[in-house]
């Protein structure tokens, strides 16, 4: 006969493979967006920026971005494009196996897929410093080292820009709140659960 605390433990990897899936869903989607406006192109140029790679009109972006000296997007965090599809399945994996224990393994296991979204969050933003900070100073147009907007409108030279999340972001903050839910429901359930006192034999003799 199982253990009620094994059967317990099998029993609450749903919300934990749920998130575990979001995520892994997330890799097939863009997490951000650009739109660039110039006078060439009225209508806009987009660009998605994926876990793996960086699709839309980001060559058509990238020869804009050279007359004034900013290096062509598709060079921008190449280590993390390289890792991004076995790092998100193991933070998958370790999720779902958060599931099955107890205690503080729980919740640092489930860490990696819970903290994810801010860690491209963080990482967009150095990259995006990191290409306003490290212009050809021999570009055709010379600017003072900027931030571009990660968020919102921005203006570069005679270029207007509009940021924002996609997609696959959104998927990947949905498997954080997830997890995070499933770890409080947990706890609430937890703390209702009633303390027994004595055993089989104190029972009986009342």
């Amino acid at each position: 006969m199982r253990s009620p605390k094994v059967r317990a433990g099998r029993g609450a990897v749903g919300m934990p493979l749920l998130a575990a899936v979001l995520l892994a869903a997330s890799l097939v989607l863009p997490y951000w967006q650009l739109t660039l406006y110039a006078p060439q192109y009225p209508g806009g140029l987009r660009v998605f920026v994926h876990l793996t790679h960086v699709a839309g009109d980001a060559q058509e972006v990238t020869t804009l971005n050279h007359y004034i000296g900013m290096k062509p997007l598709e060079e921008a965090a190449p280590v993390e494009r390289a890792v991004a599809v076995p790092v998100v399945l193991v933070f998958g994996a370790l999720a779902v196996l958060s599931g099955t224990l107890r205690g503080p393994w729980r919740w640092l296991l489930r860490l990696p897929l819970v903290l994810f979204p801010l860690g491209f969050f963080a990482d967009l933003a150095a990259w995006l410093w990191y290409y306003g900070h490290s212009m050809d100073p021999a570009a055709p147009i010379r600017l003072e080292p900027f931030m571009p907007a990660i968020l919102g409108r921005g203006v570069i030279a005679q270029f207007r820009t509009v940021a924002s999340f996609h997609v696959g972001f959104y998927l990947a903050l949905a498997a954080s709140l997830v997890a995070l839910y499933d770890l409080w429901r947990n706890r609430v359930q937890q703390e209702r659960v009633p303390v027994r006192i004595g055993g089989p034999a104190e029972v009986a003799a009342r």
